[in-house]
């Protein structure tokens, strides 16, 4: 869920540098095609540190506004995400508005992939909520410049498993830091959001004895995946005053917002899904102030960066993998810095990100 942070007055003036989440961004491309019908917008935050690589995300956006500022919040992510897993990429973004289930074909796709292709590398796109590893392959016709092809044309394949991987690993990190011991035996995890990702991550915690509750908009995948798990499920939005051990919000951003935050009745914040925090300062101080231990989303979600990256550089799946595994010590560090500073674990996270991006940019300039 994109963060409700417009202001008309500031569109009517200002749409693009006026946002509230335009943050340095260094360049935002809107790209419309009237034959296709394809609307859509690709945020580069920050190339630093290497082109801007970030999945593209198709979504029925309640206004052209709140696409906008998704791809400027999702974007940025993307950025420190990849600096704080020490990857040489930058951060960027793309969204396709639009409903994936019924408006997207290869037409449409093909033509995004022009419109990547006319960043000449500066952008290099991948999979995202609305999309599969298919319509990757469908891009790949036009540009070079895509990630997460499917491994029967050479590429890495569907990222989420990684991705579910990396936060199964911060998810125990985050155990150990607040429990004392990283087992999820008997833990008590609500999953919210059970797409690819979602579903991979419900199968690790499962395996492991974990006590899995599931959250989704689909009804029908729900009565699935809880018989298929043996969890238990719950429906609609009442969820966040449940007693937990473990939230995993693994749908759409901004969850943990000025509504929902009182609520909160657990004790570890993990999940996949990105910009989990409506407000980064403000929520992740409150998340303090109420003892959460919250392991930063932009990090523990970054396997399936990971896993593309290794597309582009060359390395196998199994060593995707062990790179992904490290997400654990890195959780454990942050957790550590941020007690050791007094600081949040968000804050501590972003200043390491953000510390490597700077050192880059002087390397450079000197």
């Amino acid at each position: 869920m994109t963060s409700n942070i417009i202001n008309n007055d500031l569109i009517k003036k200002d749409p693009v540098f006026g946002q509230l989440s335009f943050d340095g961004h260094e360049q935002i491309v809107f790209c419309k095609d009237e034959d296709t019908g394809l609307k859509a917008i690709i945020g580069i935050h920050n190339t630093v540190l290497g082109p801007a690589l970030g999945g593209t995300r198709m979504w029925t956006y309640q206004s052209e506004w709140h696409a906008l500022n998704d791809v400027l919040r999702l974007s940025r992510g993307m950025t420190y995400k990849s600096a704080i897993t020490g990857l040489n990429l930058g951060g960027g973004k793309a969204v396709i508005i639009g409903d994936a289930k019924t408006q997207k074909n290869d037409a449409l796709m093909r033509k995004f992939g022009e419109f990547v292709n006319s960043l000449s590398g500066k952008y290099i796109t991948a999979e995202d909520v609305g999309m599969e590893t298919r319509d990757m392959d469908i891009i790949r016709e036009v540009t070079p410049h895509v990630t997460g092809i499917s491994e029967s044309s050479g590429g890495s394949g569907n990222p989420s498993p990684v991705t579910a991987f990396g936060v199964y690993m911060g998810m125990k990190a985050a155990a150990n830091h607040k429990f004392g011991s990283d087992s999820l035996e008997g833990k008590k995890i609500l999953v919210q959001g059970v797409g690819h990702v979602g579903e991979t991550l419900v199968k690790l915690i499962s395996d492991e004895g974990a006590k899995v509750i599931i959250n989704d908009i689909n009804e029908i995948r729900l009565e699935e995946l809880s018989k298929k798990y043996n969890t238990n499920v719950i429906f609609g939005n009442d969820i966040y005053n449940l007693d937990l051990d473990i939230y995993a919000p693994c749908a759409l951003g901004a969850t943990i917002n000025d509504d929902t935050i009182h609520q909160l009745n657990t004790k570890v914040i993990a999940g996949a899904a990105n910009n989990q925090l409506a407000d980064e300062v403000k929520h992740g101080k409150i998340l303090k102030e109420k003892g959460i231990a919250y392991a930063p989303d932009f990090l523990i979600n970054a396997g399936g960066i990971i896993n593309v990256y290794g597309e582009l550089e060359g390395y196998s799946k199994e060593e995707s993998l062990k790179k992904t595994e490290n997400i654990y010590n890195t959780t454990l560090e942050i957790f550590k810095l941020s007690e050791k500073e007094d600081i949040t674990t968000h804050r501590a996270a972003f200043n390491i990100a953000q510390k490597r991006i700077e050192n880059r940019k002087k390397e450079k300039n000197s």
